[in-house]
């Protein structure tokens, strides 16, 4: 018998962005739920750059919020920088993205999950997972033999296992930030039947703001109107004095003492075995492989309120530390600069995602789920979104429920999770809005909309704020059928103020949906002309607008949706074997068997299958209504018809 036995409805492993959204989940529903760490210091720790959101990230977080997890409002408490990025394009790609006082969030987030109900923080390495005859999971062990029963259990290790850290020729047995590495949960899950990969990424120095010359740089300022990430944020409360950050870039000077000294990066020497993010390269694969780039931006961002340390972004290496301080003091700005903490590569081991059902429970292991870096990924955002499915979905198996299951057309996170479990992936993935094929109805502005309905069906939404949403939804739909319906002649006021706005003048009258599908204006600007408008809140205002302006493309993108529904709707027999199909190629039998896929839709999106595959596959479920009716129906769902 351990030394130590406790009982617990839910195990967390890791207290990253995604363990903690799923420990959060679990406990607010109601779940005793223990969380472990290798260090209760590094909570919600933002080893790399201290930001939130960015282009694409930015809707994952406002989808987190939507669905009642905690990112969103953390962030709003501790930023102190914010700013709407690609403002100057369509609303599908504007995203949200806030620096944050990395002490500051990762103490806030602390304070969050001591002070939550049937939560139990624990500081210890986990190193076993324990299943029983049946692979469900029945429990986990830490590295001092204490037996933490459990009946389900989310794994969130983020970049701790097996962790090593690289600056040039200097190897260190650590995670992130010399933090105590976990060096003996792989193992279990190797033995479990667990396929491991080994990723990489990396980080760049943090300098001395003392020590730099903020004269050869551009300030880069903050939004002067501020808008918080979550919905329940009163936009009032978050507008603050921010901190600057500062824009300067590398020369042919940095790419000259690169260059020079790539034979001493592990990088290239073959001492780096693990992969790294293609979208999120170091300076050395900057300047390799885009070796005609005179220069590349370099952004200078503050660590926090309480600290001199500054990011330097998009400069990440594993040279070693001369190198390191040569190439920096390349800079302009950077003369003279004092590195507090150099620049490194981390290695790490995670999973192969295609082990997971979408729910991002394994297959091979029942009640144990996966969130985060380990699933593959990169990105604290990715991390937090997953964290919070997988405990979600760990409450649910626990309470009966129907997991959920988000699906490409409902969310980034549908996307995200689709990608990683259904497409082969050899390399950190990381979101991007080209990714999801129905952008337009994904915006970060209509996450609540699209989302609060299951995050209240969930039981992580109040009545109240999910009471506000369907208001809301009533309120936008009223005023688009209304202002379908205003008209707007063709007088004096009207031709002055459309050649005031450079907008051609009218020949005859209009709806006032007209006048704002013209690029130049838009819903508020309109107010001087519509005398009988009611008084709406910004938010109500601002999905009128996007819905009129992008009409056209909206009702395409619904129609395409449809298809996919389609497709999606098609359900495929689990723990098949397809070689009983004939005529599928080799390739696919084996794509298709080692997945297993939910739906004709998932299928589709495998990497090998062809749409020839698919209309073989379409024409055996057809010929199992005589074959096999009961199969038949079971996948079609419809018993009255049998």
């Amino acid at each position: 018998m351990p030394a130590i036995e406790e009982n617990f409805d839910v195990c967390v492993v890791g207290a990253g962005h995604a363990g903690c959204e799923a420990a959060l989940a679990c406990a607010r529903l109601g779940l005793e739920t223990i969380i472990f760490t290798v260090s209760v210091d590094s909570i919600a720790l933002m080893p790399c750059n201290p930001n939130v959101g960015g282009s694409s990230k930015g809707h994952l977080v406002r989808e987190i919020d939507a669905l009642g997890g905690e990112m969103g409002k953390n962030i709003d408490k501790t930023f102190i920088q914010s700013k709407m990025l690609n403002k100057s394009k369509g609303p599908a790609v504007h995203s949200l993205r806030a620096q944050a006082d990395k002490a500051a969030y990762s103490m806030e987030m602390r304070k969050t999950l001591q002070n939550t109900e049937h939560l139990t923080i624990k500081q210890a390495e986990v190193s076993e997972i324990v299943t029983d005859d049946d692979n469900n999971i029945t429990g986990v062990k830490t590295v001092t033999g204490a037996l933490y029963n459990c009946k389900a259990a989310v794994l969130c290790t983020g970049t701790y296992l097996r962790a090593r850290c690289l600056t040039g020729e200097l190897v260190t047995h650590t995670g992130p930030n010399g933090l105590q590495a976990a060096n003996h949960l792989t193992e279990s899950l190797i033995n479990h039947g667990i396929e491991m990969y080994r990723y990489k990424t990396g980080t760049p120095a943090r300098v001395d703001k003392k020590s730099l010359d903020f004269s050869k740089m551009q300030e880069q300022f903050g939004d002067e109107k501020i808008v918080p990430f979550s919905f329940t944020t009163n936009p009032e409360d978050v507008q603050i004095d921010q901190e600057s950050c500062w824009l300067t870039y590398t020369n042919e000077e940095t790419h000259k003492i690169i260059r020079g000294n790539l034979d001493r990066s592990p990088m290239y020497s073959g001492v780096i075995e693990g992969t790294g993010p293609r979208y999120c390269p170091s300076i050395e694969d900057k300047v390799v492989k885009f070796a005609d780039k005179k220069r590349h931006q370099i952004f200078i961002e503050p660590e926090g309120l309480n600290t001199t340390e500054m990011y330097v972004g998009g400069m990440s290496s594993s040279m070693p530390e001369d190198v390191q301080l040569a190439m920096y003091r390349t800079v302009p700005g950077m003369e003279n600069v004092k590195i507090v903490r150099n620049a490194y590569a981390i290695e790490y081991d995670c999973i192969n995602a295609n082990q997971l059902y979408a729910s991002l429970e394994f297959k091979k292991i029942h009640g144990l789920f996966s969130g985060g870096q380990f699933n593959g990924s990169s990105g604290y955002e990715e991390a937090a979104c997953q964290g919070l499915v997988a405990g979600i979905n760990a409450a649910m198996k626990i309470k009966e429920r129907e997991p959920l299951i988000l699906d490409r057309s409902e969310a980034y996170t549908g996307v995200l999770i689709d990608d990683l479990v259904t497409k082969e992936s050899h390399e950190p993935y990381r979101m991007m809005t080209s990714r999801a094929e129905y952008r337009l109805l994904l915006r970060q502005d209509n996450a609540d909309l699209r989302l609060s309905k299951k995050g209240h069906e969930i039981g992580l939404i109040s009545d109240e704020r999910y009471q506000w949403v369907c208001e809301k939804e009533r309120l936008i739909k009223e005023e688009i059928e209304r202002v379908n319906e205003v008209r707007i002649g063709a007088n004096k006021e009207v031709q002055a103020f459309l050649e005031e706005n450079n907008s051609i003048p009218l020949n005859t009258g209009v709806t006032l949906a007209e006048l704002i599908r013209r690029p130049e204006l838009d819903y508020d600007k309109l107010a001087v002309l519509d005398k009988n408008r009611p008084d709406l809140p910004e938010e109500v205002r601002e999905q009128v607008n996007i819905n009129i302006k992008y009409e056209g493309y909206i009702t395409r993108q619904i129609k395409q949706v449809k298809h996919f529904k389609k497709l999606e709707k098609k359900k495929l027999p689990q723990n098949f074997d397809y070689s009983e199909i004939g005529s599928l190629r080799i390739e696919s039998v084996q794509k298709l068997n080692k997945l297993q896929p939910l739906s004709i839709g998932q299928a589709s999106r495998i990497s090998g299958v062809s749409p020839a595959d698919i209309s073989v596959i379409l024409v055996y479920l057809e010929q199992l209504k005589y074959t096999n009716p009961d199969l038949f129906y079971q996948l079609n769902g419809n018993e009255e018809e049998k």
